[in-house]
């Protein structure tokens, strides 16, 4: 990647902003420069530790006041530490400890008119904002932000579309057609992932994507709308940057997020979900269907059945006593128009709380408008209020919202399972949307779909994959004829303690070993020619481990159980066949064997 030269007196500029940027001694974060180039537009340049370039951050803002993109000169800076410990109720990890560095540029342009720039480091990536001082209200007519990778960078791009349910595509930077892809991006740069993308995006603002200039490593940022009435504050523009366990193993997103609303967060409780719609369409009218859904839940365990579109007043209430007296609770799926004004969502959602339904699935908003932001704000104080946990479907993806909105299980935002995707797209999501936050992708489809991918390979989908609520998305009898894959399914929870990426490329496969107690789960995927999965476990702790696995059988019929005693210097690894799997549960001999192994 080519830039003009800059002058010595650039290049003594750049080197005194970047010592401005001080971390804890334990970060080993990127390195921020700020530069003004053609005629004073501001570029932030980050670089990895050796000094090579992973992207240039073009800034400026457009207002029905003021052009803040050029014309731009340093006044002043100031920096400050930041340090914040929070708790989740769902995601990668439940406790957070965000480790930041800001620094704010004081910028003005010839008319004296003034843009803040503050720049956020962590050891996982770098953000950024528009503030303008001392106001709170103006319309933003665009913004001049565009990120700038090499060229010959391969991407994982989304093509853009406001449900975020197009297939990923695998390219280069310059070689993606021009046009709109959706957040995340991700590109490789050197030795480096980087993933772009935004935080703290709500009603006070609107979304964005990223636009591509043809035959470049160039995507400008893109406002959903053509006027936003803004705060006076912008969403935080972010790179999630490193080696592949950085960025998957990145909170970022959150650490930049508003803190939680409320405090007691003791109705809030994730879990497994039976859910009948994808296996069955007609199902969710039909309420002795839904009774079978019950019972297959309360024989595994199950803590929810999800009734999707079809349910009915006349008969949802005595299903959710019939679900109680099984230890069951009933969630119900809305289309987002039934509750698009204050009094048509509060009487719904009255309603159904006074039925004993513990969460609502909220579907086909379909926007990044600021009207839309705005609804999803108002939607998430209105469910908060009435203890009501929620799922945005047909929605766009987390932005922070699930920190500062806990009883959020969970959002869409991916082409999942009910879109029939190919099983690549399955060694691609775990780098790119599932980075972000919780993914409703509603996974173990054994008969359901194209049928691509192994039984053993679906087995590890809800490892490998994060969710809140995870929503399984075939019939009782597709599990119950593969009683050992069941077995499995029973034992794996929706949070987790501690997550850790193994191994994989994206594309190609995934492993990812998730901490929930004293257990290591752990879910091995493939896609393409059949191969072998290895799986290190000197990161997981010094063992020894007792192991049970799940492997594919024969054809598409049940997997085959087999148990081992493993050291932390040594690993798991098997032979999958095509798009194939494998998973396993780790729990340590120093407590002794159970009866089962390590199933509970």
């Amino acid at each position: 990647m080519k830039h003009a030269r800059r002058s010595p007196a650039r290049r003594r500029l750049a080197v005194a902003l970047a010592a401005f940027i001080c971390l804890p001694a334990f970060a080993a974060p990127p390195l921020v420069t700020l530069v003004f180039r053609d005629g004073g537009k501001p570029v932030l340049n980050v670089t990895d530790a050796h000094g090579l370039t992973l992207v240039d951050e073009t800034l400026g803002l457009r207002t029905a006041d003021a052009d803040l993109s050029d014309d731009l000169r340093l006044m002043a800076t100031s920096q400050r530490p930041i340090t914040e410990r929070y708790r989740m109720t769902v995601g990668k990890r439940l406790d957070r400890s965000a480790n930041l560095s800001e620094t704010r540029y004081a910028l003005q342009n010839g008319k004296g008119q003034k843009l803040d720039v503050v720049v956020r480091v962590a050891n996982d990536g770098v953000a950024f904002r528009y503030e303008l001082p001392g106001v709170t209200q103006a319309t933003v007519t665009g913004e001049s932000t565009s990120f700038t990778v090499p060229a010959d960078a391969p991407a994982w791009l989304l093509p853009y579309g406001p449900q975020y349910e197009n297939e990923r595509i695998q390219t280069t930077a310059a070689g993606a057609a021009p046009g709109d892809y959706g957040y995340p991006s991700l590109f490789r740069v050197g030795g480096s992932y980087v993933l772009i993308t935004e935080a703290n995006a709500d009603g006070r603002y609107d979304g964005s994507r990223l636009s591509h200039v043809a035959g470049t490593g160039t995507y400008g940022l893109t406002l959903a709308d053509p006027r936003v009435e803004s705060t006076g504050v912008t969403p935080w523009r972010t790179v999630i940057t490193g080696d592949l366990a950085t960025v998957t193993e990145s909170t970022l997103v959150d650490d930049l997020a508003d803190p939680a609303r409320f405090a007691d967060t003791s109705w809030i409780k994730p879990g497994k979900v039976a859910w009948s719609w994808l296996s069955e369409h007609d199902s969710p009218s039909n309420v002795e269907r839904q009774r079978a859904y019950v019972d297959f839940a309360a024989r595994n365990r199950i803590p929810y059945v999800l009734v999707d579109e079809g349910w009915s007043d006349a008969w949802v209430p005595d299903l959710v006593r019939y679900a109680n007296a099984k230890h069951v609770d009933i969630l119900l799926w809305f289309h987002w128009s039934k509750l698009d004004t204050p009094a048509k969502r509060m009487a719904e959602l009255e309603k159904v709380k006074s039925w004993g339904v513990k969460g609502v699935k909220v579907d086909f908003m379909e926007s990044d408008s600021q009207a839309r932001y705005r609804w999803y704000d108002d939607t998430l104080a209105d469910t908060a209020k009435l203890h009501l946990m929620l799922n945005f479907h047909g929605a766009t993806i987390p932005h922070g919202l699930a920190r500062t909105w806990p009883h959020l299980m969970t959002m869409e935002g991916v082409r999942g399972a009910e879109n029939d995707p190919p099983a690549v797209g399955n060694t691609i999501q775990p780098y790119t949307r599932n980075v972000v936050g919780s993914m409703d992708y509603t996974p173990v489809a054994f008969d359901a779909g194209r049928r691509e991918a192994t039984i053993a390979h679906e087995v590890a989908l809800p490892i490998v994959f994060e969710s809140g609520w995870t929503h399984l998305a075939d019939k009782p009898e597709a599990y119950e004829r593969r009683p050992h894959a069941l077995a499995f399914l029973d034992q794996i929870p929706t949070v987790w303690d501690e997550t850790k990426f193994i191994a994989g490329t994206p594309g190609q496969d995934a492993v990812f070993a998730r901490r929930s107690g004293d257990r290591w789960f752990i879910g091995a995927i493939a896609a393409g020619p059949a191969r072998r999965l290895t799986v290190p476990l000197a990161s997981l702790g010094v063992g020894p481990w007792h192991a049970d696995v799940v492997r594919d059988g024969s054809g598409r019929g049940d997997v085959v159980r087999s148990a081992q005693n493993v050291t932390a210097d040594s690993s798991l690894s098997f032979d999958v066949p095509v798009n194939g799997g494998f998973a396993a549960i780790l729990c340590p001999l120093a407590k002794g064997q159970f009866a089962n192994g390590c199933f509970r």
